[in-house]
């Protein structure tokens, strides 16, 4: 029986360029589904959109001196452009801004709407003076009302992760004029989400990764507000039916766009002959007692609105929910945040411009484990590891033995009855023996587990290799045949590795293809098949990484660092990134008091180790006298060689709450300093300070 899957990666707002921060979600949707387009029992689409409404899109076509279609028009090709760069095949790649958008979007409401889910209440808003408009959530700013933390936006707290209404927030001003904003009346129209609270608690349970489903748990047991689905004019989207002047929120039609795409590619599909009609392959996928499978790939920071909103409208608007959500976490580069100052804070396009794509493809494979955890691209590792793996342990097989077998052997490998010795029926043993669990690997998105393997799969390679020495059988004549024994087995290794990587580096199996003289035969199904044709000449595969290279390229990516600032509203692959600058400001002032609660220790550290599994923690066991000792979990790995801290001093809070971790409990924090320029720095104190001693 066929398996049937649909992908989808959360839609790219269309009032940017994609970044290398955006990548991370599209490139490991891109391995997943191109791993499952491999099996011969498995069909498997993958749709995508720009997200285009809302009102940055209207003030920055504004802005221009364009509209909105014209804008959103343009940045779809920019956008399409960057993901082929990077190998990113979509089977439709589509527009919310669509007919088929804004009739299932309609369909929707209508059907929430009939099952008495919508509610229409006069509420109070926010409205900017000095721009004449209310203003959308994401265009107001101010402290968050739960935590506390600053320049928060208008519907959610990127520091605590809380949703709110945006008069909840304090001292709110507005992001398009910096006015401060009065309050105004207006009718708006609201989905009773929590009516949906018993079936989100189960479906949370049963969907999602065990970290999101706890996150669930948490925002369902504080209570779920009703969401507010509409905003006024002037707004650049669908208008609400039977509501003049009330246009859909963006959240509410955008995910809408997942369905929309896949309606789109049904209708072209059925316009194959011999295909299922539109109506038919549509159905079978979104039907309410569907039997495919339907995953979404998405960023950890748009969790609430698909994990809650999303399969809510589903299930009331009798349309099937998603089969798994997969969240995951975000880039840092060299272990810190994006900066345009630095160079790191770089576009997809700049990328391609310096660099080859299929670099950044394994190497973010070579870091994604399917969880929610943050990836770190240190750009040293990056060069060298590329470098060592591709190039110098899987490549290098292939252009050691192709020489020869085009000098001495006509482009031939040895017929498959003259191949056989014991070892060479070893190597391939342990080459295929391998392939399930690296299949396994890539159906649970663990990448980088997948990456480990084919790697340990390629040293296995080259220590054959080694053991045989082609270079000095060619010296010798009698010692023909086991020469064409010998590379033929090296290029058929080859073709089994290229197969496993496929998933990861397209274009690069694409050349091997041609190489080998095998067009379209690097699937599993092909990894017992001993290639029969002649070879075609070999050209080199990939080139390393050089210094120069990535010093160019962070050198185009350097701004000012009074670059301006950016507002762009929370679209589905929006990921946070503050603007970083040289010195941060100083924060709001505390009193003696406020001050008086943090014990602050001299302390220790005796031991310092790797943490199994974290990217960016140590454990660090610290001495803060009479025999008191402390673990704590600092985030320093990118800065500090574990044995080197050993017997240094630095300063702890002591009486920080205990923090439950996932690797364990972490009993305080040591106090480090950071800046625009690359580096963290742990504090110490003077010579002759003791473990224990309060810092005053």
């Amino acid at each position: 029986m066929t398996r049937k899957i649909l992908v989808t990666s959360a839609l790219p707002y269309a009032n940017g360029s994609i970044h290398l921060g955006h990548l991370v979600e599209y490139i490991q949707t891109d391995i997943w589904v191109r791993f499952h387009k491999m099996q011969a029992d498995t069909q498997c689409f993958y749709v995508c959109a720009d997200d285009t409404h809302g009102t940055p899109i209207m003030l920055r076509a504004e802005k221009e001196g364009i509209t909105p279609e014209q804008l959103i028009e343009r940045v779809w090709g920019e956008h399409m452009r960057d993901f082929s760069g990077f190998n990113i095949a979509f089977d439709n790649y589509y527009s919310t801004n669509s007919e088929e958008n804004q009739q299932l979007a309609s369909a929707i409401y209508l059907k929430l709407k009939a099952k008495g889910l919508i509610e229409i209440r006069t509420i109070e808003q926010l409205y900017d003076p000095v721009k004449e408009m209310f203003l959308p959530d994401r265009f107001i700013k101010g402290e968050c009302p739960k935590c506390h933390a600053k320049d928060q936006y208008g519907d959610s707290c990127e520091a605590c992760g809380t949703t709110y209404a945006p008069t909840e927030l304090i001292a709110p001003y507005s992001a398009v004029s910096g006015a401060t904003p009065v309050t105004r009346t207006s009718e708006h129209h609201f989905f009773k989400l929590g009516k949906c609270e018993d079936f989100l608690r189960q479906w949370t349970r049963d969907h999602l990764q065990a970290e999101a489903s706890n996150k669930m748990e948490e925002w369902i047991g504080s209570g779920l507000h009703d969401w507010d689905i509409s905003r006024d004019a002037p707004y650049f989207g669908f208008e609400i039916p039977g509501a003049p002047g009330k246009y859909f929120y963006v959240w509410l039609d955008a995910p809408v766009g997942y369905i929309a795409s896949f309606k789109n590619l049904a209708k072209k599909l059925s316009a194959v002959s011999g295909q299922p009609s539109a109506e038919a392959l549509f159905g079978e996928f979104w039907n309410p007692d569907s039997r495919t499978e339907l995953y979404h790939f998405i960023g950890k920071d748009i969790l609430y609105f698909h994990a809650l909103f999303w399969p809510a409208m589903l299930e009331n608007a009798s349309l099937r929910t998603p089969t798994r959500i997969f969240a995951h976490g975000f880039l840092t580069v060299n272990g810190q945040k994006m900066s345009k100052s630095r160079g790191t804070f770089i576009t997809a396009e700049s990328y391609l411009a310096h660099l080859d794509p299929e670099y950044l493809r394994y190497y973010y494979a070579a870091k994604l484990n399917g969880s929610m955890e943050d990836i770190d691209l240190n750009l040293e590792d990056f060069s060298a590891r590329v470098n060592s793996d591709l190039v110098g342990k899987y490549v290098n097989i292939a252009s050691r033995a192709a020489g020869f077998i085009h000098k001495r052997f006509g482009g031939r490998l040895i017929a498959a009855e003259k191949r056989r010795r014991p070892e060479e029926e070893e190597l391939e043993t342990v080459l295929l023996g391998a392939g399930e669990v690296i299949a396994r690997a890539y159906q649970e998105r663990d990448f980088s587990r997948a990456v480990r393997e084919i790697m340990r799969l390629a040293d296995v390679v080259n220590q054959f290799v080694d053991a045989n020495k082609p270079w000095e059988l060619a010296k010798h004549p009698e010692q023909e045949t086991r020469l064409h024994q010998v590379c033929s087995e090296m290029l058929n290794a080859f073709r089994i590795l290229s197969i496993y990587l496929k998933p990861i580096l397209p274009g690069l199996a694409a050349k091997v293809e041609n190489f080998l003289n095998l067009p379209g035969q690097l699937n599993w199904h092909d990894l017992k098949n001993y290639p029969a044709n002649a070879i075609n000449t070999y050209e080199h595969l990939m080139t390393r990484i050089e210094p120069k290279q990535i010093e160019a390229l962070l050198e185009a990516n350097r701004e000012s660092l009074q670059a301006a600032p950016t507002t762009e509203p929370h679209s589905l692959a929006r990921h946070s990134e503050k603007q970083q600058h040289a010195i941060q400001p100083i924060a709001e002032t505390i009193t003696i008091d406020d001050f008086s609660k943090v014990d602050l220790r001299i302390a220790r550290i005796v031991n310092a180790e790797q943490v199994e599994g974290a990217e960016k923690l140590l454990r660090l066991t610290l001495d803060i006298g009479e025999a008191n000792t402390r673990n704590v979990f600092a985030g320093i790995k990118s800065a500090y060689d574990p044995g080197k801290l050993i017997g240094r001093m630095t300063v702890m809070v002591a009486n920080l709450a205990p923090r439950k971790m996932k690797f364990g409990l972490s009993e305080g924090m040591v106090l480090a300093a950071s800046g625009d320029a690359p580096g963290l720095f742990i504090l110490s104190p003077d010579e002759g300070a003791q473990p224990g001693m309060r810092v005053k």
